[in-house]
């Protein structure tokens, strides 16, 4: 799972547009307004908590040592990794900061861990932390991906390791902050609500099972927090009120009384008389889509995308200011020469921002080792996902899919479920993401905010209560999920690109602004 601008928040982009076809194409959706929102007209915030900021500062070391400390617990949930152990080191932080209740949260799979403090507040703040991680190969890593080292990097010192920016470094930050207010003050300025998760990297499959546990309690907040790294290599900041849903799965052929070999590979030359498995599952992925694979086939699957609402156009028409910036970082960022049928302009970002999609995300089947061997394998496998767009839900998807295949004379491939949950959106209206953008002002980093990202996480669990959920904070990183993934802690001279402290100054910032 999951922005520093559109462009470098993007960690899958796979656009989806093309001419409507008879069965029905992707939505077209015309601009109904020229309004554009304006994030600096909202002021910044103009507190000041010199004493906080001055234990950050202070305590750097101790800050960053925390940090590592993290980045050091390996967390791996796709192969249950170190996954008891981080949760643990979650839950005793929390009991070291004097929280109410800090406790595991049991879960038909990896745990979750639920933390409350009483601030004795107005105003209640949850905090949503994912503590996994994705695997890695130690070898394509410049310094090794558990070591936490903070070596020279073109952006200036950076600490480099599997979730340094995604997500463990901007959370344990945000908790530095929280250390640094607790010293000075010997409290918070807001309650606090801790709903973490040790699944995110893995679809978030049991993670509804902790918010049902605390779900009465959860209704009663005033607003979600994922502690983020927002800013672009340049510095520039932006904000996602919302992410797509997403249907993962796979898709597999097998031979069967219908034909194919059932129980093992066979000679090749058997093909003249036996069915394969291997092209079945070709036709049939290639049956969902058209020949360029940028319009999906599958009868009504576009039907359910909702058109944006009068506040997202005003959001998009702002975007639209600095787009053709975005298109040629978005080519340089992912190496790609031109877009789905050479889209440009609003119709690129429009088909990114609500367009749903399908992606074969790997495929394997019979010898793929050096030189030839020739066979008929008797079985091939696909890993399969969908971007769903706003009111797309991934069981409708689902069913849409598997109707589409036994149409199609594909009824004997299996459909295995591994992820999926529908989109989530937040207001821009909502106190909290008035009061980060506040926040943002005031360091100068007016963000460039957009309706949602083209990724996927779990915030429907907030926003279907009817929570609004803020992915943001200061800090540049990169490299989510990919080798040297690294977060910037002292930039060169003259760069825009916060620092530790600074980061960690904006969280204390942000949690004084929404106690207002």
């Amino acid at each position: 799972m999951p922005g520093r601008r559109l462009s470098l928040v993007v960690v899958a982009l796979v656009l989806i547009a093309a001419p409507p076809l008879a069965a029905g194409g992707p939505p077209e959706f015309s601009a109904t307004t020229d309004e554009a929102f304006d994030a600096a007209a909202l002021g910044s915030y103009e507190g000041e908590h010199s004493a906080v900021y001055a234990h950050i500062d202070q305590n750097l070391d101790a800050h960053l040592g925390s940090i590592q400390r993290w980045l050091r617990q390996r967390s791996i949930s796709a192969q249950n990794v170190g996954i008891q152990e981080m949760a643990e080191m979650l839950r005793s932080d929390l009991e070291g900061m004097d929280f109410a209740e800090a406790e595991l949260v049991p879960t038909s799979g990896h745990p979750g861990v639920w933390g409350y403090y009483d601030a004795g507040a107005d105003k209640t703040l949850v905090l949503y932390l994912m503590y996994d991680v994705q695997p890695v190969d130690p070898e394509d890593w410049e310094s090794p991906p558990f070591e936490a080292n903070v070596i020279d990097h073109q952006f200036g010192r950076v600490i480099m390791a599997r979730a340094a920016t995604n997500q463990k470094g901007p959370e344990r930050a945000f908790f530095n902050a929280l250390e640094s207010i607790l010293a000075v003050e010997g409290t918070l300025p807001v309650n606090l609500m801790i709903a973490a998760e040790g699944e995110e990297e893995i679809g978030s499959p049991n993670y509804p099972e902790v918010i049902a546990k605390y779900e009465d309690r959860l209704r009663s907040a005033d607003g979600v927090l994922f502690p983020f790294n927002s800013q672009d290599p340049r510095g520039d900041v932006s904000m996602f009120l919302g992410v797509k849903g997403i249907l993962y799965f796979e898709l597999e052929a097998r031979g069967n009384e219908t034909g194919g070999p059932k129980e093992a590979e066979i000679h090749g030359s058997l093909k003249a008389m036996v069915d394969s498995p291997v092209l079945k599952l070709i036709q049939a992925i290639a049956s969902m889509t058209s020949v360029d694979g940028n319009t999906i086939l599958i009868p009504g699957y576009y039907d359910p995308i909702r058109p944006p609402t009068h506040e997202e156009e005003t959001l998009i028409n702002a975007l639209l200011d600095d787009w053709e910036t975005q298109e040629t970082m978005l080519k340089q960022a992912f190496a790609v020469d031109r877009f789905a049928n050479d889209m440009t302009g609003r119709d690129l970002l429009m088909s990114y921002l609500y367009t749903t999609t399908l992606n074969v995300d790997g495929i394997w089947a019979g010898y793929t080792g050096e030189g030839s061997k020739t066979i008929l394998p008797h079985m091939a496998t696909a890993k399969m996902d969908s971007r769903l767009a706003p009111n797309q839900r991934p069981e409708e998807a689902l069913e849409m899919i598997r109707k589409h295949l036994d149409d199609n004379g594909f009824g004997d491939l299996e459909i295995r479920q591994l992820g999926g949950y529908p989109p989530a959106q937040t207001s821009v209206e909502a106190p909290l993401v008035q009061a980060a953008i506040r926040v943002y002002n005031k360091y100068g980093k007016t963000p460039d905010v957009s309706p949602r990202i083209g990724g996927s996480a779990p915030y429907y669990v907030f926003t279907e209560l009817g929570l609004p959920l803020v992915a943001g904070g200061l800090g540049h990183g990169s490299g989510a999920h990919a080798p040297n993934e690294y977060m910037v802690i002292e930039p060169h001279e003259g760069s825009e690109i916060a620092d530790l402290a600074q980061i960690e100054k904006f969280y204390v910032d942000l949690l004084y602004a929404l106690a207002e």
